[in-house]
């Protein structure tokens, strides 16, 4: 490339001033990310858990026979698992930032700890945790993890026999908006490749806390939160269009952020 010395020379001197400059992802990369990550129908009616707002969430209606949840991240609320809960699972949380859940229920099991990729006094992984609570349970699970970040560590960390193991998973994605940075986008795009082996999305939500960023002929929510379905569990797999979903509720009072039609058309 010819242009690549004045490049590189133009970089040097960015960094001199203090400034970081780095590779953009392509528009195909991205457009082909997020061809994967489209919505599909799957033949079973979405419901909505939890409250209408922060912390609800919506999941296929193919909740009988799952007896355990899992849910890093707990904050404050936990209208979702109280849901779990009152469809008779038992529910696992964990948060290294909170004393307790704010609010008590008997179906709960909680862990002062964070889930990430190492194990020590502060943090546990996904496997080793589900080892620990349920060490001969091979039945289906389901996951709901928000947990500011680190969901990128302790998904990667994760081992596909566990990942096999959650027939529902509503994973709350942040950073988004560093996709278009080709050093988070190969992180990223591997993580998603790992999920969707097993895995399809039925649905997106973005969260109206923070807006979106557009750029390359494409729309990203900086934060959204994904609802996957196992692939065995399919009636059928076709494209969703339904958005915003009619159950779907705004996290904030900010104002709305609905689905980017680059998502789903």
């Amino acid at each position: 490339m010819r242009d690549k010395p004045v490049r590189d020379s133009l970089i040097r001197l960015l960094g001199a001033a203090g400034m970081h400059v780095c590779d953009r992802t392509s528009r195909a990369e991205l457009g082909a990310l997020i061809e994967s990550l489209r919505p599909l129908d799957s033949g079973i009616p979405l419901i909505r858990l939890g409250p209408a707002g922060d912390g609800g969430y919506l999941v296929p209606d193919d909740l009988t026979g799952i007896e355990h949840a899992f849910s890093p991240g707990v904050s404050t609320e936990s209208g979702f698992e109280s849901d779990l809960a009152a469809r008779g699972m038992r529910v696992f949380l964990a948060d290294g930032s909170v004393a307790a859940p704010p609010v008590s229920n008997p179906g709960f099991v909680f862990e002062k700890k964070y889930v990430g990729c190492v194990l020590d006094e502060q943090f546990t992984t996904l496997d080793d945790w589900k080892r620990r609570m349920i060490p001969d349970g091979d039945g289906d699970l389901l996951l709901q993890m928000d947990i500011e970040g680190a969901e990128f560590e302790a998904l990667l960390n994760a081992s596909d026999a566990l990942l096999a193991q959650f027939r529902i998973m509503v994973i709350e994605f942040h950073y988004l908006q560093q996709l278009y940075n080709k050093s988070f986008y190969v992180i990223v795009s591997r993580l998603f490749a790992k999920l969707l082996k097993q895995h399809s999305v039925v649905h997106i939500h973005p969260n109206n806390c923070c807006g979106s960023v557009r750029g390359a002929g494409f729309e990203i929510p900086r934060i959204a939160e994904f609802t996957f379905l196992r692939n065995d569990r399919f009636r059928r797999r076709e494209p969703r269009r339904d958005f915003p979903h009619r159950l779907d509720a705004d996290n904030t009072r900010k104002r709305s952020l609905p689905l980017p039609e680059c998502w789903y058309r």
